[in-house]
């Protein structure tokens, strides 16, 4: 009788990387029905359409002279929101009692001065650390999960962590800025900033002047990326695409 042979075969696990979600900045809207007063645009419907949708979240930056999301509009929010909340801003007395207020799932630390239109560098942690390690027990103590948004640098990266984070958010207007001129070269420190800080144990997020244009390509470049969070560039994309079309199309660039 001959002998048979038996060939054994095995399925190779296929390693999932989850899709990086998209949190829609609704500062936009704020700002164009404070242009005029009233309620239009609605702020919380359009919140709420967009995670109809597909948002995965919604971000809000409020500022102390509440020049477009008001600390109403928080409250507000956090009673219709269904996906994540985060909140954006500069952990002021002020901010700390909103936040705290909202319980929000996540909390992102910007070093805004009051007077500046629109965020503008990452966190030096380094010369902030303590103000920013207590800050952070603060938001660790009511469970919300904290983010700092900060820059390119490996050591700033390393603080952060330190500081007790959960996350960064890479602020990307440097790589937005190269990104016509020289992709690769636009997008390399993010993916060296990314990669430590996915070796040590933070969480990655990242924002600003991301766009259709360009957010295929970081995506793409940084596959294990949490979370963008993205409002200028969506919110004009959906005056001309309308809304519900251009989430999809900046959902499917993350994919």
């Amino acid at each position: 009788m001959k002998n048979k042979l038996t060939i054994f075969t095995f399925a190779v696990p296929k390693i999932i990387v989850p899709m990086t979600k998209l949190s829609v900045n609704i500062n936009k809207i704020a700002t164009l029905r404070n242009a005029r007063g009233g309620k239009l645009p609605d702020v919380v419907l359009a919140a709420t359409r967009s995670e109809i949708f597909g948002a995965d979240g919604i971000t809000v930056h409020p500022r102390p002279d509440e020049r477009h999301i008001t600390f109403q509009d928080v409250s507000d929010l956090k009673k219709a929101i269904k996906t994540e909340f985060n909140i954006e801003g500069y952990p002021s007395d002020s901010f700390l009692q909103l936040v705290k207020n909202a319980n929000p799932d996540q909390v992102t630390l910007v070093p805004d001065p009051p007077h500046v239109k629109t965020s503008n560098a990452g966190w030096d942690v380094e010369s902030n650390f303590e103000f920013l390690k207590e800050t952070i027990s603060f938001f660790k103590d009511l469970n919300i999960r904290t983010s700092i948004f900060i820059d390119t640098d490996l050591k700033q990266i390393e603080l952060a962590k330190n500081t007790g984070a959960d996350r960064i958010e890479l602020y990307t207007e440097g790589y937005a800025t190269l990104y016509a001129s020289d992709k690769n070269k636009a997008v390399e420190p993010y993916v060296v900033a990314a990669n430590y800080a996915k070796e040590i144990g933070l969480g990655i997020n990242a924002g600003h002047d991301l766009s259709l244009e360009n957010l295929a390509f970081f995506s793409q470049s940084i596959p294990f990326l949490d979370e963008v969070s993205i409002g200028h560039a969506l919110i004009s994309d959906a005056l001309y695409l309308g809304l519900e079309n251009t989430i999809g199309l900046y959902k499917n660039a993350l994919k």
